[in-house]
């Protein structure tokens, strides 16, 4: 493993001698623009493992993408290796079916600390809730993104991570009542504490998360990759890309139902993708 095979498959071209806030969003910018959110080994038969060297090679030299526990692993190893100063911290994932957070850690994030502040790092949320660069650890403060406005709020014991976005305008009427579709204005996504963890930490629910049959991750095969108007997402058989348009205060939606036969063109084309193991596309609810 090597900074340079990264910074290749990311595109980042810039130096790094200056440990400061600026690289820090270049390159939080360039991951999220250049590796998809996917959970596509669970529906390929393959098994995701939190090995370094095995997400290197899957996400860097064989071009794919990742979940948080792996994308946001990658990344801390990342900024480790760059000499930011680090901390890898465990998240529980707001459930909005029971309205309440995760019983236990399920979403790897960072913490780096620049110049006396805090910056929480995630190159791995995905779809709307995506974070483009890092946000200040600031309990309360607005900090607009091209996806909304997000801010972290101190709870006292813990953290709370949430977005205000805007109106989602659907262009296609069979899909204005898809549940793919956030229509909340402000959502809670996760809450966090300041508890530095190991890998270890994340092993059990990384096995839970993808051969439990009510876990989110084997009901649905999900792919997104953020672009510089919006995002792409390939969910079970719908694919959507979406333009943000902040001006007008709507999020654009443009979402169709594509046949098996399309979906390797979509991922190869849409997402930069080839899979080794065919993909069996899933879309169900949880039970």
């Amino acid at each position: 493993m090597n900074l340079e095979e990264y910074f290749n498959r990311v595109g980042f071209h810039d130096s790094y001698e200056k440990l400061d806030l600026a690289t820090l969003k270049l390159i939080h910018k360039q991951h999220v623009m250049s590796i998809p959110f996917e959970n596509l080994s669970i529906h390929c038969g393959e098994r995701i493992t939190m090995d370094l060297e095995v997400i290197f090679d899957k996400i860097v030299r064989s071009g794919r993408g990742g979940w948080c526990l792996e994308n946001n692993f990658l990344f801390g190893w990342v900024l480790r290796e760059m000499g930011y100063n680090t901390t890898t911290l465990g998240s529980r994932v707001f459930n909005s079916n029971v309205n309440e957070f995760g019983p236990l850690d399920s979403h790897l994030i960072n913490l780096v600390f620049i110049d006396g502040k805090s910056y929480l790092t995630d190159v791995s949320f995905g779809v709307s809730f995506q974070v483009w660069e890092p946000l200040e650890l600031i309990s309360g403060k607005d900090q607009p993104q091209a996806a909304g406005v997000f801010r972290v709020i101190d709870k006292g014991d813990f953290w709370v991570l949430e977005k205000t976005g805007r109106k989602p305008q659907v262009v296609n009427p069979e899909f204005a009542s898809s549940s793919l579709i956030n229509k909340k204005e402000t959502k809670q996504l996760y809450s966090f504490t300041l508890v530095p963890r190991q890998a270890d930490h994340f092993f059990d629910k990384c096995e839970t998360l993808q051969t439990d049959p009510s876990s989110l991750f084997t009901n649905k095969s999900i792919c997104s990759l953020q672009t510089p108007t919006g995002f792409r997402a390939l969910i079970g058989w719908t694919y959507s890309e979406v333009t943000y348009k902040p001006e007008e205060g709507v999020d654009v939606f443009d979402m169709r139902d594509v046949p098996d036969d399309e979906i390797e063109p979509i991922l190869r084309e849409k997402f930069n993708l080839k899979l080794l193991n065919e993909l069996k596309p899933s879309l169900t609810l949880a039970k």
